[in-house]
Order: C-alpha cells, then sequence, then structure tokens
C-alpha cells in the first residue's frame, strides 16, 4: 500500500484521492483474498462527521485566511523596505533583513508559500542589484520563507496537535490508562517557539558567517537618501503585525482563548490591517477568500483521504507489523525516534509536508508514544523534519516557488545549492532538539504545568 501510494503520487495523481483510492483497492483486494474485513469501511461516516465537528481544526481556515490576507495586504513589501533601511549599511544586512521578516511573516501568516513567493519578489532582485552571491541570496530567501512550518502559528502545528492527540489518546488506552494527559495546539505552540528562535538564530549566524568570511558575497548597501530611516518610521511599520501577533499568540499562550478563538481574532485583525492600508476592496476579498478555499479545501480533501488510507492500513495490521519493527530496533525508543524522522526526512524529497504527516503520523505516533516518547518533543522534531521538505530538491516546494518568480539571472542550480547550508542548519537544529528535549518541554511545562 505504501509504496503504490508513493508511487502513484510521484506520477502526478492527486494526494487525497491518491490516499483514498489506493486504501479502496487494496481493501477490495485484500477482501477477495479473506486478508481484510471489508465490514471495516463502515466506520468511515463516523470518522469524516468525527473530523468535520473537530473545533480543532476550524483554526486552519481561519489561520489561512489570516494568512492570504495578510499577503495581499502587502504588508511584506513595508517590512521589507524598511528593514533594508536599518541593516542595508551592515555588510550581510539585507540578508538579515529577510530572515527577520522572515520571521514576523511566519509568526503572523504561518503559510510558506506565500512568504517564499513574496520575499522572491521584493527582496532577490535587491539583493542581486546589490552585489549578493547568487547562492546566497537564493538560499536565504527560500530558508527564511518556511519559517511559517515551526514558528507558531503554524498551520502544519495545528494538524499535527490533532494527529498526535489522537495518537496520545490510543497510546495511553492500549496502555490502560482511560484518562491520559491532552494534547493542545496550545502546548505544540508554546513548545515550537525556542525551537523556532534557535532556527532563525542559526540562520542570522550563517548569514553572519559567511559576510565575515566572505565580504564580497553579502556587500552593504551604498548609502543612499533612503538610508536615514528613522526608528519612529521602523516603529510606525512593524507596530500594526506585531499588534496582530501579539492579540493571536499571545491570547493562546495566556489562556486567554483557544487557538481557534484567537485564529479568528487574527482574521479579523488581518482584515483591519490591510482595509487600514487601503488594499481591501471588494475584488481582493473576493480572491482572498477564493484562494483561502481553495487551500483549506486542499488541506482537508487530504485529510479525509488520508483517514481513509490510516483505517485500511491498520485493517491490515499493519500499524501491528510497524509497532514490531520498531520495537525491535536497537536503542529502544530513541533508535525506534531515529528511524522515524530518517523516514520523514527521506519522504520528504518527494512529498509535501501535509501529506506526510497525514501518513506518518497516524501509523508510528501511537507506537513512539507508548515507549515513552513525549508528545510535544515528538510533535516539535516532525515539524522541524516536515520544514525540510519545502528545502529538499526534487520536489521542495519552496524551490519551486522562486523559480517561478526569480529574475532570468538565476538559474535552478543556484537555488538548489544555495539551500544545501540552511538545509544543514536545519537538521543541526532538529539534532540539538533531539538531544536536549527541554528546548521543547520547558515553555508548555512553565506556563501549563
Amino acid at each position: 500500500m505504501f509504496v503504490v501510494t508513493i508511487t502513484l503520487m510521484l506520477f502526478g495523481f492527486p494526494v487525497a484521492l491518491t490516499l483514498g483510492g489506493t486504501a479502496v483497492l487494496f481493501a477490495l483486494l485484500g477482501s477477495s483474498m479473506d486478508a481484510f474485513s471489508i465490514a471495516l469501511l463502515g466506520g468511515l461516516p463516523s470518522r469524516f462527521v468525527g473530523i468535520m465537528l473537530n473545533e480543532v481544526l476550524v483554526a486552519v481556515p481561519l489561520f489561512v485566511f489570516m494568512g492570504v490576507t495578510l499577503e495581499r495586504s502587502r504588508i511584506a513589501d513595508q517590512l521589507l523596505t524598511t528593514m533594508a533601511l536599518l541593516f542595508g549599511r551592515v555588510r550581510g544586512g539585507l540578508g538579515f533583513s529577510v530572515i527577520v521578516v522572515g520571521m514576523l511573516l511566519a509568526a503572523s501568516t504561518g503559510i510558506a508559500g506565500a512568504a517564499v513567493v513574496t520575499m522572491g519578489l521584493i527582496s532577490l532582485p535587491t539583493m542581486l542589484k546589490a552585489g549578493y552571491n547568487r547562492r546566497l541570496a537564493c538560499g536565504v530567501v527560500c530558508a527564511s520563507g518556511t519559517l511559517g512550518q515551526i514558528v507558531p502559528p503554524s498551520i502544519a502545528l495545528v494538524l499535527l496537535a490533532d494527529l498526535l492527540q489522537g495518537a496520545n489518546t490510543r497510546a495511553h488506552l492500549a496502555a490502560g490508562n482511560y484518562a491520559p494527559d491532552p494534547v493542545s495546539v496550545v502546548d505544540l505552540f508554546a513548545g515550537a517557539f525556542v525551537p523556532g528562535l534557535l532556527l532563525v538564530l542559526l540562520y542570522l549566524g550563517w548569514q553572519c558567517w559567511v559576510a565575515l568570511t566572505q565580504p564580497d558575497s553579502s556587500p552593504a548597501l551604498m548609502q543612499t537618501d533612503a538610508d536615514g530611516a528613522t526608528w519612529v518610521r521602523v516603529v510606525t511599520v512593524m507596530l500594526p503585525p506585531l499588534m496582530l501577533i501579539l492579540a493571536v499568540l499571545g491570547s493562546i499562550l495566556a489562556g486567554v482563548a483557544t487557538a481557534t478563538e484567537s485564529a479568528a481574532v487574527g482574521a479579523v485583525g488581518a482584515l483591519v490591517l490591510a482595509a487600514g492600508r487601503g488594499q481591501l476592496d471588494r475584488h481582493t476579498l473576493q480572491e482572498i477568500i477564493i484562494t483561502a478555499t481553495k487551500i483549506t479545501s486542499m488541506v482537508f480533501m487530504i485529510l479525509l483521504g488520508a483517514s481513509v488510507f490510516a483505517l485500511v492500513f491498520r485493517g491490515f495490521g499493519g500499524d501491528q507489523i510497524v509497532g514490531r519493527l520498531l520495537s525491535d530496533l536497537p536503542g529502544g525508543a530513541y533508535g525506534a525516534l531515529f528511524v522515524v524522522m530518517a523516514l520523514i526526512f527521506v519522504l520528504g524529497f518527494f512529498l509535501d509536508f501535509v501529506e506526510i504527516i497525514f501518513i506518518v503520523v497516524p501509523i508510528v505516533g501511537p507506537i513512539l508514544l507508548s515507549m515513552g516518547i513525549d508528545p510535544i518533543w515528538l510533535g516539535v522534531l516532525i515539524a522541524i523534519n516536515v520544514q525540510c521538505s519545502f528545502l529538499t530538491p526534487p520536489f521542495g516546494f519552496s524551490l519551486f516557488y522562486l523559480r517561478g518568480v526569480a529574475p532570468p539571472s538565476i538559474v535552478t542550480a543556484d537555488i538548489y545549492r544555495g539551500i544545501v547550508p540552511f538545509v544543514i542548519l536545519q537538521l543541526i537544529a532538529l539534532t540539538i532538539v533531539a538531544m536536549y528535549p527541554p528546548l521543547a518541554t520547558w515553555l508548555p511545562t512553565v506556563m501549563f504545568g
């Protein structure tokens, strides 16, 4: 099932239909061989209704709507321009600006693709004009645009939290614990906060190192009339998005609102921000609604298809086979965790993050959690790992996004080679968090006990 599903995806078949269709075909084949009970498919309607009634998942369309609205309001344009004026005269300053703005966009939109396209259109030509090395410029833009995968509020974290909650419940029920501690979106947001900052610091450190050791690769901007940017302008441009970030993340982490309620606040706040900038007319609002609906529909179609896949996979006893395989690995729980992380990283070369987590987490999540792995730590590790899927060729989506908007002087080889150091930095961050779990578990413990 797994091999056929991956193969069909590589041939370009729609992911949601591939997941569901392959599962149904194997269910029928297994039933004809008396290896599968077709009656199990009768549980699909209740599964679909459960997804539709899941309040946590309501945060997905709201966060998508917020991100699309902010992308249409051209907030990134002003942020990049202002940060470039502030740091441009420093060697490597444009690279610092792109990374910081990428972090701010990640914390306010949670959508990687929009950030890569926006910064590719705005900052990449400026960096090339300033004399930046083409590979470095491409790498900085691509990597910074994917921070939305790990910096909360991230749609990936919302989906992961829901899947881990189900996996955690199954693991504890199998162990005889009928009242397990829940795994919430709030916990995962808090757990991802410090690792997200760690990744940003690694990016900034690499840009600083390159600027010091290879001065020609990251020259400072020439003095211009605009170089006299004042802190007043910086505060004026940055205050609205920072207030929105504070309203969304602050209300979640302070326990004032649930993730879904905060997502609603963010959606309304994004509309207010866009209207205040004069970017919200009837045509723009229509585009925002259509785009957000398409993205949301894609996510939920994959979720429904993955639900069929997981049900049939377990009906064949696949979860027991995987459980025995992971349990027999040397190194116990940590050996199993290493193998799962390696599998996710390899799948990232071919699949999108949504496809990876919907296929892998329901299968291996209960097994790893039953072996004593902390669910928040596991969720953060998976989030960092699937972020690599945006950068790793041949199917890294950020590479495609940047290729589509890059100037003609940029060739595909520049983009592929430019992201190599940043993939290594992400693996370093993954290793650090894996070796020191409190980086992911400390903040949730302090805030929520």
